[in-house]
């Protein structure tokens, strides 16, 4: 391998698991690539969170979705959760007012290893990181436990490899009802903002609920274009 391809393998593994000075970059360009904000800002609208939701996000990055969280959750509570060190402390200075007033927790631990008495939520939230969990389908399960009867979840798709087209996101919106269908969540809906390429957000609700499905039928919504497939970082 070339030493330039080594180089781009070594920073594109940054936006997976963000470490050290290169992590920090990724972290840094993941929090203000206007196409990364706003299907951030798309999905948390999309999960439609009230002022006293209790809401948590696997894989919180620099918490910029955190942060749009917290302001529709006003007198909730909204818990970031992420692996790495680096994106933790970002956040963290992203929402440093949130976490002194107590709307925002952070913690920091892989998935698989979620420890969480915040509970029981009212909605959840992952931004491309589903497909990075290990075991995903357990991953959803205890999901399902942490939700309250009723309570939904988002799971959030917008493929990053080369030549992703709008195809390649229907897929990913097909396998993340699939995997959500075997967790046992229920009443499904599929929404796409117009990136490129597109986003796919998938939203299911935890069985017991007597309400009707919140938002109608599916529809797509636009946004700017970031105009290349250049890869941004998974969340």
């Amino acid at each position: 391998m070339k030493i330039k391809e080594r180089l781009l393998s070594r920073i594109l593994a940054q936006f997976h698991r963000p470490t050290g000075a290169v992590g920090h970059v990724a972290g840094w360009i993941m929090g203000r690539r206007s196409s990364n904000v706003t299907r951030n800002r798309w999905a948390v609208r999309i999960l439609d969170v009230q002022p006293t939701d209790r809401v948590i996000e696997l894989g919180c990055g620099p918490g910029v979705a955190v942060s749009t969280l917290a302001t529709r959750a006003s007198r909730g509570l909204v818990v970031g959760v992420d692996h790495s060190q680096v994106m933790i402390r970002q956040a963290r200075r992203r929402n440093r007012a949130a976490i002194r007033a107590g709307r925002v927790r952070l913690v920091h631990t892989p998935v698989e290893s979620l420890s969480i008495s915040d509970g029981p939520f009212d909605a959840a939230l992952a931004v491309n990181t589903a497909g990075m969990w290990p075991d995903p389908a357990a991953r959803l399960r205890e999901l399902a436990r942490l939700l309250r009867p009723g309570g939904r979840i988002a799971l959030v798709s917008q493929p990053r490899c080369p030549g992703a087209t709008a195809a390649t996101s229907a897929a990913a919106a097909a396998e993340l009802a699939s995997r959500l269908t075997d967790a046992g969540f229920e009443r499904l809906r599929t929404e796409m903002l117009d990136l490129d390429p597109p986003a796919a957000c998938v939203i299911g609700h935890v069985a017991g609920s007597q309400h009707q499905p919140f938002g109608g039928t599916a529809r797509k919504e636009h946004g700017p274009s970031p105009g290349s497939n250049s890869k941004s970082g998974p969340r």
